[in-house]
């Protein structure tokens, strides 16, 4: 008799910054998310966490297990000029995924740092990425131009700039790849 081994778990980690306790309809009824609450009611929602109060230390943080005081993130975000990143000794998330066979994609904000290729995210264990590597960025021309003197187009595909965007919501463009990546597996 041959018993077939279960799969294992998808696994989707959704991470948002600079949203209140009550802008999901799960926990209120003056914000409509069916969709999250629909994710929220057949996963597992993590409503007691401790985070950072800022970006780039709580994604550090939720990606390497380790406190931002270790990492060197635990007095602010990277700046976008920073000539570092989160460092790169810390084994990542993903990076333990892969030792299980998953395919594992981000899509949106990064802001772990990007002064050299092996700081962004498809050198840390993700397969694929598709978003922006800076702080912030417009949502329809994607650029970031928080800082005037560096304003530009922050919005990629793995490491390559992507210029055909521009006039598209984000958010659409950022649902468009995660249904892809669910529905029809994961492609590169």
């Amino acid at each position: 008799m041959c018993s077939k081994q279960p799969s294992p778990p998808n696994v989707i980690l959704l991470v948002a910054d600079d949203m209140g306790w009550a802008d999901v309809g799960y926990h209120s009824d003056h914000v409509l998310t069916p969709n999250i609450d629909t994710l929220a009611a057949d996963g597992i929602v993590l409503n007691q966490y401790y985070t950072q109060p800022l970006c780039s230390p709580s994604r550090g943080a939720l990606l390497t297990g380790v406190h931002p005081i270790h990492t060197g993130l635990q007095n602010s975000v990277l700046m976008d000029w920073a000539p570092t990143g989160l460092p790169l000794q810390y084994k990542l998330w993903p990076q333990y995924l892969k030792q299980f066979d998953y395919s594992t994609h981000i899509v949106g904000k990064w802001h772990l740092g990007f002064a050299k290729a092996e700081y962004t995210p498809t050198y840390r264990g993700f397969d694929s990425h598709i978003g922006f590597w800076s702080a912030g960025q417009y949502y329809y021309n994607h650029t970031n131009c928080y800082n005037p003197a560096s304003c530009g187009l922050d919005f990629r595909h793995g490491l390559e700039l992507l210029t055909n965007a521009t006039g598209v919501y984000s958010t659409q463009l950022f649902t468009d790849r995660c249904v892809h990546i669910i529905g029809k597996g994961a492609v590169q």
